[in-house]
């Protein structure tokens, strides 16, 4: 069995999954953890972030019910209305992290979570994969290669494919698969106890 963990970088839920998603881990080190990104701004949704009303409300009900940061860097990023959350360019991270240390895919996408929520850095940008490279101690000039790379491009698109074929349709989603059967253990919010007691009841 393995976890396929589905999130958007630009997702303030999977911003508040963060801590569960590492207790998990830390819980069950013998389970793989694959990473994919969903699509959740692409297409007509890529629009500046003052066309979605609800953000600052959201963020709130995130950080109360889940104790997630939502730093003052990121408040100024997103005071004029003008950020466009672009989840392709972020996907397209996403998976140059994943090409240079598949093994720390789960780190590596919270790190880029921390990047824009609390650093207040533009998924869109080169160099924030650089930042976040060299953080975590990474070849930082391979991630920005891979990031602009056309095949980070191909990567992104095959994510939204793999996690609209698990139909996945909200952001996080943590799924439990094993051979054919897939299991949701966590839709959006759910502490470490509530997704060990899933994963108790599937072994």
């Amino acid at each position: 069995m393995k976890l396929v963990y589905v999130f958007d970088a630009y997702c303030g839920w999977s911003h508040g999954f963060t801590a569960t998603l590492r207790e998990i881990t830390t819980r069950h080190p013998d389970l793989r953890v694959e990473v994919v990104s969903g699509g959740l701004f692409t297409g007509a949704r890529r629009v500046p972030i003052r066309e979605f009303g609800y953000v600052q409300g959201a963020n709130a009900q995130i950080a109360e019910q889940t104790g997630a940061e939502f730093g003052e860097a990121y408040e100024r990023l997103i005071a004029d209305g003008s950020f466009v959350m672009d989840s392709e360019a972020a996907a397209r991270g996403v998976a140059a992290l994943r090409q240079v240390a598949p093994d720390r895919a789960v780190e590596l996408a919270t790190a880029l979570q921390h990047a824009f929520y609390v650093d207040g850095l533009s998924l869109s940008e080169a160099a924030t994969y650089r930042t976040v490279a060299q953080a975590a101690g990474l070849d930082a000039d391979a991630v920005v290669a891979a990031f602009e790379a056309p095949e980070a491009q191909t990567a992104a698109r095959g994510d939204f494919r793999r996690a609209a074929q698990h139909g996945v349709s909200s952001f996080p989603t943590l799924l439990a698969i094993d051979g054919e059967h897939i299991v949701p253990l966590a839709l959006g919010h759910a502490t470490a106890d509530e997704v060990d007691r899933r994963l108790a009841y599937l072994n």
